[in-house]
């Protein structure tokens, strides 16, 4: 009998274990998590703040899942070092566990800049875990003015988690416009203006470059006074269980298709891992829900002796703040094709005759279709693409790719 362990307790680790699952259902599988919680979904924190969730719902599978898949899971555990010719991993317990195959599902760390005077500020708070969302909402009151650094999409959903908690919010960042990695500066503007109009106040090409217990100085030489910090500047995988063994590491943890590591019998998957991204025909850290399990699932298979492969991964967000959603994939670099109307913008990029990314804001519906389109490559000139920059519809395609491609669905 097989022994598997999975280092990491998120989505990519429910995919590993439901691809190990699928193909072998007595081996023994061990699941190292350093949190104390189940698995849970992470972009419900803010939710939670909001009082849209509880913990319970947060829940990524059942109560009973782990007894009911024979997982022996170790919350609380930190997996300390690899041991790749005795082939056992330690931890911070003192156990050794043995495996056969071995997958690291690490995730990432809040990345916090060295800023001067930063260890006087008495409540600072990442915003990536359900116990940063917990703690960071004890620490909030009526009368509490709270300083974001960081305009991305984790410093966004937490200032719409609180902003019901506080006396007002400030989110700054270096960057000219709010979540730059995923918008441009138009569609960037849009959801601006619509989190402007909910209360969330914003300095922008400018941030923190020193503190002094509540007070932060800015690169613009002016202060902001705060009373809680939030610092959701970005996070980095975390390659270091693997790296510390010699595997080959970038930005992440490097995997091929199968999502094999350098290292025998080591695999990784989710946002520790940099895997093929075919927007852009190269690898790359795609720290993405979707991604992580798809990941994990093929890590999975692969680990218990079955063949699968992950090679039509792309960039995908979809997200939404006081119910205005955007959603975005793939890449920009091609040729640019807009749909405009009140409260709706639709930004199709397209290159080689085939769809590579979107941007879509205030209408998201079927969405799916699009981001199926950037994945295989479906050339535009079969399909009716003037309608589908309108409305996302099955009927755009002919019959016989219909039936192909969507099953029958007409």
């Amino acid at each position: 009998m097989s022994n598997y362990v999975i280092v990491g307790n998120s989505h990519a680790a429910i995919g590993c274990i439901e691809g190990i699952r699928s193909v072998d259902k007595e081996g023994s599988i061990t699941v190292i998590s350093k949190e104390d919680h189940k698995a849970y979904s992470r972009p419900l924190i803010s939710y939670l703040l909001e009082g849209k969730t509880d913990v319970e719902r947060m829940h990524y599978r059942s109560e009973d899942y782990y007894e009911k898949q024979n997982v022996d899971l170790l919350l609380g555990t930190s997996a300390l070092n690899i041991d790749k010719e005795g082939k056992t991993v330690t931890t911070d317990k003192g156990g050794k566990i043995p495996y056969d195959s071995l997958c690291v599902a690490t995730g990432s760390t809040p990345f916090v800049p060295p800023f001067e005077g930063l260890d006087t500020v008495e409540k600072k708070f990442s915003f990536m875990t359900l116990d940063d969302a917990l703690s960071l909402e004890k620490s909030l009151n009526k009368d509490t003015r709270v300083l974001i650094v960081g305009a991305g999409l984790i410093g966004l959903k937490c200032a719409e988690g609180i902003k019901d908690l506080v006396k007002d919010i400030t989110v700054c960042d270096l960057a000219d416009r709010i979540l730059s990695s995923i918008l441009d500066s138009e569609c960037a503007s849009i959801m601006q203006k619509h989190l402007e109009e909910n209360g969330i106040k914003f300095m922008l090409s400018d941030s923190a470059e020193k503190f002094d217990v509540n007070k932060a100085y800015m690169k613009s030489g002016t202060t902001v006074e705060f009373d809680v910090l939030v610092l959701a500047i970005g996070v980095r995988a975390n390659i270091s269980l693997v790296k510390d063994i010699g595997g080959e590491v970038n930005r992440g943890i490097v995997v091929d298709t199968k999502m094999k590591t350098s290292v025998s019998d080591i695999y990784a998957a989710g946002d520790c891992s940099e895997g093929y991204d075919s927007s852009i025909g190269s690898n790359r850290v795609l720290a993405i829900l979707p991604n992580a399990y798809m990941q994990g699932f093929t890590a999975g298979v692969n680990m218990a002796g079955g063949e699968k492969v992950f090679d039509n991964a792309i960039p995908m967000n979809s997200i939404g703040f006081f119910g205005l959603h955007v959603m975005t994939a793939g890449s920009y670099d091609g040729e640019c094709f807009e749909e405009k109307r009140e409260g709706v913008l639709k930004r199709f990029f397209v290159k080689d005759n085939a769809l590579i990314g979107y941007m879509l804001i205030g209408e998201t519906d079927r969405a799916g279709i699009y981001t199926s389109m950037i994945r295989d490559r479906v050339p535009l000139d079969s399909v009716d693409f003037e309608l589908l920059k309108k409305v996302a519809t099955t009927f755009a395609f002919s019959d016989e790719n219909r039936r192909k491609k969507f099953g029958g669905v007409v």
